[in-house]
This record gives C-alpha cells, sequence and structure tokens, in this order.
C-alpha cells in the first residue's frame, strides 16, 4: 500500500480525533442547537458524497463493462441498506458499526485508483476522505462531549471518542483488499458503501437533529454539508 492511500484512509480517523479533541476546550455541555446543526451537516456530508463519490461512479463504471447502468447502482445499494438493517437487528446494536460504511467508501474510492480505473482520480479519492473527515469532526465532538457531562474525565472521554473512529480505517483497508482480489465488484462495492451511508442518515442522524425543538437548525446543516461536499467532489473530483 503507497503512501498516499496509507494517507487517504487515516485521514478521516485523524478527523474523529480533532473532533474528541474538543472534549479538552469544554466548559460544560453541548448546546442543543449547535449538536444539531452538527448532526445535519454530517447528514449532508454524506448524502452529497454517496451520490457524487460512489453512485455516479458507480453508474459510469457499470456503462464501460457493457453492464446495464442500473444494475451495479440499484443491487449494491439495496444490498447496503440491508447490511446496515441487518447489524441493527442483532442484539447487542453497537454504535461503531455506524462507521463502517465510511469507512468502505474511502476504501473503495482508493480501490479504484489502485487498480487504476480511470473513471476514480487520487483527487477524487482525496476529496472524499477529507470529506469524510470534515463530517467525522462534529461527530467525534458529539461522542466525546456528552461523556464528559456524564462525568467521565475529558481525557477519557477523548479517548472513547477517538475509539470510536478506529473501525473507519480498518473497514477502507479490508475493501481495499476485497477490491484488488475481484475488480469487476467495483460498481456494486461503491453503491453497497452508499446504501450503507444513507442508512445511517435516516435511520441514525437525521432523526437526531429533528427530535425537538430547532429542528430547523438540522435541516440548515443538512444543506451546509451537502453543499459543502458537492463542491469538494466537483472541484476536486
Amino acid at each position: 500500500m503507497n503512501q498516499n492511500v496509507l494517507l487517504g484512509i487515516l485521514i478521516p480517523f485523524a478527523g474523529t480525533t480533532l473532533g474528541s479533541a474538543m472534549v479538552f476546550f469544554m466548559k460544560k455541555e453541548m448546546n442543543e442547537r449547535i449538536q444539531k446543526l452538527l448532526l445535519g451537516f454530517a447528514s449532508g456530508v454524506m448524502i452529497a458524497a454517496s451520490v457524487w463519490s460512489l453512485l455516479i461512479p458507480a453508474i459510469e463504471m457499470a456503462e464501460q463493462q457493457k453492464t446495464a447502468a442500473w444494475i451495479p447502482a440499484a443491487a449494491g445499494f439495496l444490498l447496503g441498506m440491508g447490511f446496515l438493517l441487518l447489524l441493527d437487528t442483532l442484539p447487542p446494536h453497537l454504535h461503531f458499526t455506524d462507521n463502517i460504511p465510511e469507512g468502505m467508501a474511502v476504501g473503495v474510492t482508493f480501490a479504484g485508483v489502485i487498480t487504476e480505473n480511470t473513471l476514480m482520480t487520487l483527487a477524487g479519492a482525496f476529496a472524499l476522505s477529507i470529506g469524510i473527515a470534515i463530517q467525522n469532526f462534529p461527530e467525534g465532538a458529539i461522542i466525546s462531549m456528552p461523556l464528559k457531562g456524564q462525568g467521565i474525565s475529558k481525557a477519557r472521554a477523548f479517548l472513547y471518542g477517538t475509539l470510536s473512529g478506529i473501525v473507519e480505517p480498518a473497514a477502507a483497508f479490508l475493501t481495499i483488499l476485497l477490491t484488488s482480489l475481484v475488480v469487476p465488484l467495483l460498481p456494486y462495492l461503491l453503491s453497497f458503501a452508499a446504501g450503507a451511508m444513507i442508512y445511517v442518515v435516516v435511520e441514525e442522524l437525521i432523526p437526531e437533529s429533528q427530535t425537538g425543538a430547532h429542528s430547523n437548525i438540522g435541516t440548515v446543516g443538512v444543506a451546509l454539508g451537502f453543499t459543502l461536499m458537492m463542491i469538494l467532489d466537483v472541484a476536486l473530483g
């Protein structure tokens, strides 16, 4: 694995770590409005990444492979949704599994670069990695700050927040290994990651951002996150 790929799969983990470090600057519990804004922002980033970084490239690759373009996109997307649904029904539900789709998304884009797929550029892969890192920053803060509010020390809250993101580089690495062995599966894996990410958005992030008062702030966050990720992907991809 070359240095560019290693850096790419570690960037999102760095985002989680930096977000978790915000607990050291915390004097009291996170403001509810800020939390809703961050949850909405994360949702917007993931939705845009699913479309521009994953589904659209999957459709274009299927066209190159002389396959009906919608088949890999539809099949992979539904399988990704179903996979996360299955994980949610298996007790106990472990929230760290929610990070698997993000790791897979980063891994499969860098796998496309490694296999020299002309539709997957290094700049585009880094755009997705940076976008996920930006999304992970508030995610890390949302995990670590409430722990401090529950009486856990800042150091332990930071550690738990950081560890919540360790599954991402692991999932990215495993996805790269799988894709390098079965290159024709790349469009399906891209769509699978998109479906899994959208599941997390619909099941976890948006409901939390829309619960109770100030739900409009969560909606604003979605718009900001979606726009930023779209710009990153179009400009760098």
